[in-house]
């Protein structure tokens, strides 16, 4: 819903005052919408875009040098008056005559359809272009009463872009109705939105479900699935759009992959990613091919692909030069990456263990840091629950990756030939690159300094185990500045390896001295409940945290515990 709103009834129009504010070296306010603050040339076509608000950057944030002149803006979702589209018009008018675009909605069709009789009555040239791209909204034998969604952007801009080339009003609207016969757009929707003063959504999705065929003005979807996995979703949307090409269209186009209110920008690269690949199976060459919010409906949850089909004509128009709000570049050169480059693996340098032991050490720590990886991630999503109560949720997915990376890394140096010492030292990069953040950070240094302790001519000894233990402690401590009942890591990881040198110089068995301190560590990261955070991000939620366990120190104590059930299995 709209939080920010004031009074609901004027919405729209405090939204259009405060866009001609924040952008007022490229519009000016005019009654009923706006204009370039530098009027095109004289004789030019001027191109009149409009609808209902709450699609911004559609209309308003396309006014500007090689795209429209001037946009009229209508209330909420509703179509502009008559007589503001014609006052937007008069404004604009260079005396070349002037093309009216919008999408093809009963209402727009309507009030754009007598502005443009009337204007033409008063001696001014005048066309009209609506869009009817959305694939979902009719089948192709009734085209033209599709309606026009996200395809907006592409068919105003290359119709724009013909406009401030020079060409006569009839040459520019053929440039136009070409665009649009050549614009497919299909859309799914995660959630409705919610006009702006009102409480209840326009519809609602259930969760996990995702609407197919939703319309800009908040019309629900013509089906309903279970949202799929972001390849599937790619190929649900590039299939759809796909099949609808108009016949004989060559293999160039212009994409617009558009979000539609609240689906953040990462997660349509996400997407990108997977349909960059299938138009590049297809053998298509991308011009300049947009991701992000072109055409929205307020706070809708959702996406949509847009393609136009580009030939010898209409490819030079998208690739023109545009100043806009909304969309800013030079003349565009050169076609779209649709593949990156793939980048190697981090190398790791050749080296033959000394013995028959060195190899058997670096199969060993391979060997349990695979086990640990296992660990982690099936504890992944229980770990980020718990750190979600004192800090970002995020403890269990860096565990995770930085594990997961750890062991591949591992298991590339163990193929190299590589011992116990370089195997763990190259794995604790791989897990502090790989995890990022404070814990990724502590984990790779703590483990480095673990490797320090060990060599790559034998098999670790439990000695060198708790020399490294102890190691990795202290750099830990140095880096972090932790002590035990700051609420982190340390809390486990102090008396773990206070018990295990303990326990040794006893004379405890390696499996028993290991198992008894590892008994410590879980104990302590249990008692961490009872404790306020005084250090790190945890720290600013104070009591909130109490009652929980910190996620650093379970972690901590976990991978203890499957290392001491390691050392059962490998020495009986």
């Amino acid at each position: 819903m709209t939080r920010i709103c004031g009074n609901a009834d004027d919405f729209a129009a405090s939204a259009l005052r405060g866009f001609c504010l924040a952008y007022h070296d490229v519009v000016r306010p005019v009654r009923g919408g706006v204009l370039r603050a530098k009027p095109g040339a004289s004789g030019k076509v001027a191109l009149v875009v409009g609808g209902g608000s709450g699609h911004y950057p559609a209309f308003v944030g396309y006014v500007g040098e090689g795209f429209a002149d001037a946009s009229v803006a209508g209330d909420i979702f509703a179509s502009p008056s008559t007589q503001a589209i014609i006052n937007v018009a008069r404004e604009a008018d260079r005396g070349g005559g002037v093309i009216l675009g919008y999408g093809n909605y009963a209402g727009d069709v309507l009030n754009f359809g007598i502005a443009a009789q009337r204007l033409q009555a008063e001696g001014i040239e005048t066309r009209v272009l609506a869009t009817t791209d959305d694939v979902a909204s009719a089948d192709d034998a009734h085209r033209a009463a599709r309606r026009g969604i996200a395809g907006d952007l592409t068919v105003f801009k290359i119709t724009g872009a013909a406009a401030e080339a020079g060409l006569s009003i009839d040459d520019v609207a053929r440039v136009g109705h070409h665009a649009n016969d050549w614009t497919r757009t299909f859309g799914v929707a995660f959630g409705g939105c919610t006009i702006p003063g009102e409480k209840e959504k326009l519809f609602e999705v259930p969760a996990g479900r995702m609407a197919l065929g939703l319309g800009l003005h908040g019309e629900p979807g013509i089906d309903e699935q279970a949202i799929p996995s972001a390849p599937d979703l790619a190929t649900l949307l590039f299939e759809r759009v796909l099949a609808e090409a108009p016949s004989g269209v060559p293999r160039t186009a212009a994409v617009l992959l558009n979000g539609l209110g609240s689906t953040k920008q990462e997660e349509l690269f996400v997407l990108w990613d997977h349909l960059s690949a299938l138009f590049a199976d297809a053998g298509y060459s991308l011009v300049a091919p947009l991701v992000g919010e072109y055409a929205t409906s307020l706070e809708m949850a959702g996406c949509s692909l847009t393609v136009t089909w580009l030939d010898d004509e209409l490819e030079p128009f998208w690739r023109a030069a545009v100043e806009t709000p909304a969309l800013r570049h030079g003349v565009i050169e050169g076609d779209a990456m649709l593949a990156l480059p793939r980048l190697p693996e981090p190398d790791v340098v050749a080296f033959e263990a000394d013995s028959r032991d060195g190899r058997a050490g670096g199969i060993c720590v391979a060997a349990a840091l695979s086990k640990l990886s296992q660990a982690l991630g099936k504890a992944e999503a229980e770990l980020g629950r718990i750190d979600a109560q004192a800090g970002d949720g995020d403890h269990g997915q860096g565990m995770a990756r930085g594990s997961s990376a750890a062991d591949r890394a591992a298991q590339r140096a163990l193929a190299k030939g590589a011992g116990a010492r370089t195997v763990l030292g190259v794995a604790a990069d791989a897990w502090a690159d790989r995890a990022g953040g404070t814990s990724g950070a502590l984990w790779g240094e703590g483990l480095r300094a673990f490797s320090t302790a060990l060599d790559d001519t034998s098999r670790p000894t439990l000695e060198q185990l708790a020399d490294g233990s102890d190691r990795a402690l202290k750099r830990i401590v140095e880096l972090g500045k932790a002590k035990p009942g700051d609420k982190t890591l340390v809390d486990a990881l102090w008396p773990f390896v206070e018990t295990l040198k303990t326990t040794l110089g006893g004379g405890e068995r390696g499996a028993e001295a290991w198992r008894a301190a590892s008994e410590a560590a879980q104990a302590a990261a249990e008692g961490t409940r009872d404790l306020v955070p005084r250090l790190g991000r945890a720290k600013t939620h104070k009591e909130r945290s109490k009652g929980y366990p910190d996620a650093g120190a379970l972690s901590l104590a976990l991978a203890t515990c499957v290392i001491a059930d390691f050392f059962v299995e490998t020495t009986g």
